[in-house]
């Protein structure tokens, strides 16, 4: 508790906003994220509903056959931003600057690869491509306005974040 009252503002923004992140992160996987409605336009008759939320996705997409692409959305919707979480808190405990900085810039490396903005624009384009289609209804649903908030939380966190680079002479040398 010591460390979290010499911390820079800046820092125990981004400690307060991951929490917040973390707290719609999980409603956005289990919350259903979109419905898809198929109808027959002459007779106006529902043949198709389906609501899934990003877990469901996965399972879906894995119990058809299609692991690879489970494994993505897997990868970069849950255990990616679970793992930038823990280590934005590893980098704020630790005490070597050197590991901090380093640490530091790998989760900002990683960031760029976070495809969990990539799945919120994925689902948002499916939504607008079934409101193209005369027999296709498509219905945003609660999970993925979390998952979306977790995005734009979690990404705010890590601006806030502070870490100086350490001076060179700190850095090991191979």
């Amino acid at each position: 508790m010591a460390e979290i009252a010499h911390m820079s503002t800046r820092n125990k923004a981004a400690i307060a906003l991951t929490l917040v992140s973390l707290g719609l992160l999980v409603p956005g996987l289990g919350l259903p994220a979109l419905t898809i409605t198929a109808t027959l336009p002459v007779f106006n008759k529902e043949i198709f509903r389906q609501t899934q939320n990003v877990l469901q996705a996965v399972r879906s997409l894995y119990e058809s056959g299609n692991y690879f692409v489970a494994g993505l959305v897997l990868l970069f919707s849950v255990i990616v931003p679970l793992i930038k979480a823990v280590m934005l808190g590893a980098i704020l405990m630790l005490k070597s600057p050197a590991t901090k900085y380093r640490l530091y810039l790998f989760v900002r490396s990683v960031s760029k690869w976070a495809m969990a903005d990539v799945f919120a624009v994925g689902v948002f384009i499916a939504y607008l491509a079934s409101k193209a289609t005369d027999n296709l209804d498509a219905v945003i649903g609660t999970g993925f306005y979390y998952f979306v908030g977790y995005c734009l939380v979690s990404n705010l966190a890590f601006q806030f974040l502070s870490v100086p680079e350490p001076p060179t002479e700190t850095w090991p040398t191979t």
